[in-house]
């Protein structure tokens, strides 16, 4: 019987296996492969034979293929050296059985090829399942990390709005000096994050909502917004005059706030008495949104890497990576690069046709 004869043979059979493995080209062979993985491959491969003499060649090799599958995927074997191994297992029992001259029926080996495709096809199914698995922990460990540092910005600013609120309702200042400051500083802050943290809700569910926009009525409420972060930094803010039949095609919300992100950071960075400006360009089938400001430019190491997708780090990156979101959702691009005595983020979007 098949099953016999592997556990008759089952030293002989490793290591065979090891050495077919070892000479495989790919995928990669791992010292844990070679050690832990084949000898665990062939156990399991018994129970599933067992399970076919049994009559239950599918719940058999089921059973084992997901319990193997899930251990070695978890002790970090790839799912193409799991199902390599398998068929290497499985191609060496066959060629000793044929050097053996074993006994082994036709119907044994049709066993046999069930149950490695069985075991592939559960593999694999455990596989996608711990894979989806991991990347619902991995994005509910992203969104409290979200909630913590939303929660911690905001209370930062109430704390700082309600401090200087207090000073001036007492009278011991006055609204233009610099507690006013303070406040106006607050109430701006948490403006900028209550749109952020909306956009991020929409970007993380893949929501754009395109609508026709006409790109000067557009740019009128970004400069009004902006207003105050101009004059709480004391900047200079021009904004470019744009032909009135410009438009695009986009998501209302999320453009506002990419440019608005922009503009800040450029307020952030920008040295006090200087200027930031907001220019538009458009060719037939592309409009240019041009942020320019005077913060000293990036240094060249940095500024290839700073609009890479990844894990952000602090405000102004976590910023410029929803920007990158959010410009990819509208079908755009967005670059930077060192201009004059500063840098500049262009925002490239397709053009609306009239």
């Amino acid at each position: 019987m098949l099953s016999e004869f592997v556990t008759n043979h089952r030293d002989e059979i490793i290591a065979r296996c090891r050495a077919r493995v070892a000479q495989r080209m790919a995928p990669r062979t791992t010292r844990s492969e070679l050690e832990q993985g084949i000898p665990l491959f062939l156990r399991e491969l018994e129970q599933a034979l067992e399970g076919e003499q049994r009559s239950a060649p599918r719940s058999g090799a089921a059973t084992a293929a997901v319990q193997h599958g899930g251990d070695l995927l978890r002790c970090g074997f790839t799912i193409a050296q799991v199902v390599h191994d398998y068929g290497d297992v499985c191609q060496t029992i066959t060629e000793l059985a044929i050097e053996c001259n074993a006994p082994l029926s036709t119907e044994e080996f049709r066993a046999l090829n069930r149950c490695l495709d069985n075991a592939i096809a559960e593999a694999v199914t455990e596989y996608a399942r711990q894979r989806e698995l991991d990347v619902l922990i991995q994005g509910a460990r992203r969104s409290n990390e979200h909630l913590s540092t939303f929660a911690h910005e905001l209370r930062t600013l109430l704390a700082s709005a309600m401090l200087a609120f207090d000073a001036v309702r007492a009278g011991s200042v006055g609204i233009r000096g610099s507690t006013g400051d303070v406040l106006e500083y607050s109430l701006i802050g948490l403006r900028d994050l209550m749109d952020r943290s909306l956009t991020e809700l929409r970007l993380t569910a893949g929501l754009a909502r395109d609508e026709y926009i006409a790109v000067g009525r557009f740019l009128e409420d970004i400069e009004v917004a902006a207003v105050l972060g101009v004059h709480a930094r004391k900047l200079r803010l021009t904004v470019a005059e744009v032909d009135p039949e410009l438009a695009v095609q986009a998501d209302r919300q999320i453009l506002s706030t990419i440019i608005s992100n922009l503009l800040q950071n450029a307020f952030k960075y920008t040295r006090p008495h200087t200027h930031v400006w907001l220019h538009t360009h458009a060719t037939p089938d592309r409009v240019l949104f041009e942020i320019e400001d005077q913060c000293g430019g990036i240094p060249p190491d940095k500024s290839e890497h700073l609009l890479e997708p990844g894990e952000p780090h602090g405000e102004a990156r976590s910023g410029l990576a929803m920007c990158v979101r959010g410009v990819s959702l509208l079908r755009g691009a967005i670059r930077v690069r060192n201009q004059n005595h500063g840098c500049v983020f262009t925002v490239d979007l397709p053009r609306s046709p009239l």
